[in-house]
């Protein structure tokens, strides 16, 4: 099994809005991270990066959230263009699993007709009636496409889920910043065990320390998940990937290197 990094872009914002209350007004350049999972079984996404629609149009495509939030990227940034280094066509993803469905991880979902595509239950039912604080970072144009094969899970209930059935990828229920938000658990043999953590852990600072994530749906959701994330860490000595953090990203190597 072969674990593969790629980055969509990145994201111009202020620090606050990736670390409540730190860092207010700052300029915080973030990257937006997605990844590929070669598995003898299949091909596996996790998260699809931001819309190729962003690159000529970012306004028209997501309004006024890029006042916030400035996507920067071009079309060799976009997930098919970058999973070709990887040699790996669209039609050859067999699952997409989604840590949510905000603007900039699920903007690749139309690409892969072929694929299973993993999310709860609860995350896509608030994708298309979300709170008035959260409607900005769900762009319907991109999630809400004809002929996709859905599996929904459901929360707690399905914790720990075992896609292959090998306890080689493990999706882990970790909401807080958005209802159904989750991790990927990623088994490998050599780089050992690895957790995928999305949006649910931004940055090594709010792994490390008592803080939340600058958009947060749920608060106390999120402490659990936080915490819940760093017992992986301390119990089962789980390497953690944090979703936004510009400069633990800069020590990981990106495809076509990987990871197994």
């Amino acid at each position: 099994m072969k674990l593969y990094m790629f980055q969509c872009g990145i994201l111009k914002t202020k620090k606050h809005l990736i670390t409540m209350g730190r860092g207010i007004g700052q300029p915080f350049d973030v990257p937006v991270p997605f990844f590929l999972i070669k598995h003898p079984r299949g091909n596996v996404l996790f998260d699809t990066g931001n819309a190729l629609a962003v690159v000529n149009d970012k306004a028209g495509h997501w309004g006024a959230v890029i006042e916030a939030y400035d996507p920067v990227m071009t079309k060799d940034d976009y997930v098919v263009a970058q999973l070709a280094k990887a040699g790996v066509k669209p039609e050859e993803i067999t699952h997409v699993i989604f840590s949510h469905l905000h603007l900039d991880h699920a903007g690749g979902t139309g690409e892969f007709l072929n694929a299973i595509y993993y999310v709860q239950r609860t995350e896509l039912q608030y994708a298309y009636m979300p709170d008035f604080f959260q409607a900005g970072a769900y762009i319907r144009a991109d999630f809400d496409k004809p002929r996709l094969n859905w599996h929904l899970l459901e929360g707690y209930q399905d914790d720990f889920y075992d896609v292959f059935g090998d306890s080689k990828l493990q999706i882990v229920f970790t909401p807080g910043h958005s209802p159904g938000h989750q991790s990927l658990l990623v088994n490998l043999e050599k780089w050992g065990p690895t957790l995928l953590t999305g949006d649910s852990v931004y940055t090594e600072e709010i792994l490390e320390e008592d803080v939340l994530p600058g958009l947060v749906y749920s608060p106390p959701d999120a402490v659990k998940s936080i915490k819940k994330t760093r017992d992986l860490r301390r119990v089962n000595g789980v390497r953690i990937i944090t979703g936004h953090d510009p400069v633990a990203w800069t020590k990981l190597k990106l495809a076509p290197a990987y990871y197994e």
